[in-house]
Formats: structure tokens, sequence, C-alpha cells
């Protein structure tokens, strides 16, 4: 009984490495997701948890102007001729991954990053909408 158990634990795993071979064989690659991949924001959700991290009304509004511009608060807006990715079009978006791993999905880790450019850059998000509203880019 316990082997018939085994076989049944064993046969989906053996099942996925069937897929994962034939995948492989057709040029295809088949992935797991990561367990992050689900924190992709709506743009309302984006603005919230960016409304909790600036609590400075100034320099959250002037935060919001940006990010409107450049991404409309889209998490997976991408940049077609730049390549500029995120809500605040990090370009390349990779960079991001500085502020973490979930860079590609995770509104709070592109704001974050997006906060620690605008204040090395630009001293503050303020400062970052003032050169945005002379050039049309920060």
């Amino acid at each position: 009984m316990s082997v018939a158990f085994i076989r049944r634990v064993a046969s989906p795993k053996k099942a996925l490495t069937t897929a994962a071979v034939a995948a492989a064989t057709a040029g295809m690659a088949l992935t797991a997701a990561p367990a992050h991949a689900a924190t992709t924001a709506s743009a309302s959700e984006a603005r919230a948890v960016a409304h909790q991290m600036i609590p400075d009304a100034a320099q959250y509004n002037a935060f919001s102007r940006i990010v409107q511009h450049e991404s409309g608060w889209n998490v997976n807006a991408t940049n077609a001729s730049s390549g500029a990715y995120g809500l605040v079009q990090a370009l390349p978006g990779s960079k991001m991954a500085s502020a973490g791993s979930d860079w590609k999905t995770n509104a709070k880790t592109q704001i974050k990053w997006g906060l620690d450019y605008m204040k090395s850059r630009y001293g503050s998000p303020v400062g970052a909408w003032n050169f945005w509203q002379a050039n049309g880019w920060y």
C-alpha cells in the first residue's frame, strides 16, 4: 500500500518532468511563476501604496504627477521605443531590482526605487517634478 502511495506522489513530478523535457525539446521554456507574481497592483492600489509611503501632500502630489505622465500608474508600463519600465519608467527597468527582486510586479518596490532615485538625483519628488515640468522628462 505504501508503494502505491509513493507512486501517486511521484507521478505528478514525473508528469512535470516529462512536460519540461517536451517543452525544452520544442524550444519553449517551462518555468514556475514566482510567488510574488500576483502583486501587480491596479492603478488605484498603486496610488494607495504611494500615499502610504509618501505622507507629505506636496511630495505625494509631485510624485503622483510624474507617475501619471510616465506610466498612468500602470505597474507593467513599458515604453516601446526606450524599454523604460514600470510606474516610474526606470531605464533599464532591471535597475529597480536594487529595491527588491519583485520589481517587475510590485508597486511598492517600484515606488521605493522611484523615491530613492528622485531623492538622489533631484532632492525630492517636488524637485523631480520641477525638472519634469521644465524638460518633459526626469
